[in-house]
């Protein structure tokens, strides 16, 4: 008769999230694919001058490498989904780190553009097929702790890569941010190589993976990825000239409220992950009302400078906190597509990334003023509400009856 053991006691007692080496491996591929993707906004001046080109060009860089993962990366990731998954992630972090070298030396704009691209088709891959590896390292209600400790490299970036990038690149020339990126690339290849274990590949035909689309919940997260990414850009892309222009900060302000955001939303990305494994629907609907309220406030603090920044900061950690939930989810509802359903939806963030940056751009080219962004963001927020309700609906409509004694 086997031994019984106690609730709570050290048989029972789940490992901890944080001795996963290989989601710590993971998390520094993520840490430089974020810098590489977000690095460019801080070194578009001194890219505009350097080649000649006009800073809307410049930023065609950014919007050109969002598009390439929302269209590339579903390619790629089709084209990897027979490689053993640790080959596959080895194999993306080697072009990874190819593309940045070949930013590093581009001798101009198109080139330039044209590596930008090659490494964007890395990104919505390695973030597909790696939360999927990290899903599969831990148990199941562990999963959202272990895609969020993944992604917590991504927005580390935003707190160390970034601003240490552009500093660099500013003090010593643009080129000088992508070559540091090389050694990190090297390094997180290295660190996936020794610590991240071998896994099979999906043993679902290509066609198969295909026919997952037809499913209503799967297209429902991708919809929720897209709103939820285009709430946060619609006001994120202009925060800089909204705190200097409606708060009347200094530039120097503006970038330790940059570097407080990186923290909110680092925090709101990790506590997410832990607070969504315990009833996923009920937190990403909690946290998309707790947005909405949020946005509507945030006009009124705008003017003044300390309520302005304790409401970015968090602001920033409801929506990385909203977005825990939804790649754990694709990982879910597409388990027998899992490569191309969790790619398109790094795709589907991606697509509300641009999306959402031109809608705040059109809003101000139309008139309106940058205290009106977050209202837009709240009306884009409730439409990411209502498709979460009906998922959860859904969720509910097929959840199997309990037979009565």
């Amino acid at each position: 008769m086997p031994a019984i053991t106690a609730p709570g006691s050290a048989q029972n007692r789940q490992p901890s999230i944080l001795t996963q080496t290989p989601l710590m491996a993971l998390a520094i591929a993520a840490f430089g694919i974020g810098t590489s993707e977000f690095i460019i906004m801080g070194l578009l001046p001194n890219l505009a001058e350097d080649f000649h080109v006009s800073i809307p060009k410049a930023g065609a860089l950014v919007s050109g490498y969002a598009l390439s993962v929302t269209i590339g990366a579903p390619i790629v990731a089709l084209a990897t989904a027979k490689l053993e998954r640790k080959f596959a992630l080895l194999l993306l972090m080697g072009v990874f780190t190819l593309g940045n070298l070949a930013c590093a030396i581009a001798p101009g704009y198109n080139l330039l553009f044209a590596a930008r691209v090659l490494t964007a088709l890395c990104h919505g891959a390695f973030f597909g097929i790696g939360s999927i590896v990290a899903a599969n390292l831990v148990p199941r209600n562990q999963r959202s702790q272990a895609i969020a400790l993944m992604f917590s490299g991504l927005t580390l970036a935003n707190v160390l890569g970034v601003p240490a990038g552009t500093a660099l690149g500013q003090a010593f020339g643009w080129r000088s941010a992508f070559w540091a990126i090389v050694p990190i690339g090297l390094i997180a290849a290295t660190s996936v190589f020794l610590l991240v274990p071998k896994q099979p590949p999906s043993s679902a035909h290509l066609l198969h993976e295909f026919r997952v689309l037809r499913k209503p919940q799967v297209l429902l997260v991708l919809a929720m990825s897209v709103l939820s990414s285009a709430s946060l850009f619609c006001i994120f892309t202009y925060i800089a000239p909204m705190l200097e222009t409606v708060t009347h900060v200094s530039p120097h302000a503006v970038t330790l409220t940059l570097l407080l955001f990186g923290v909110g939303i680092t925090i709101g990305n990790l506590l997410g992950g832990s607070l969504s494994d315990w009833r996923p629907m009920a937190f990403l609907n909690g946290a998309l009302i707790v947005l909405i309220i949020t946005n509507l406030i945030l006009p009124f603090a705008e003017p003044f400078p300390i309520p302005a920044v304790v409401m970015i900061l968090i602001w920033g950690a409801i929506q990385f906190a909203a977005g825990a939930p939804l790649q754990s989810r694709i990982v879910d509802q597409a388990s027998s597509a899992p490569n191309l359903a969790s790619t398109l939806n790094q795709g589907a963030f991606n697509f509300g990334n641009a999306t959402g940056a031109s809608l705040g751009g059109m809003m101000l080219t139309a008139g309106y003023t940058y205290r009106q962004l977050p209202i837009a963001s709240a009306i884009v927020t409730c439409a990411a509400l209502a498709l979460a309700i009906i998922s959860t609906r859904l969720d509910q409509r097929h959840a199997p009856q309990r037979v009565e004694a």
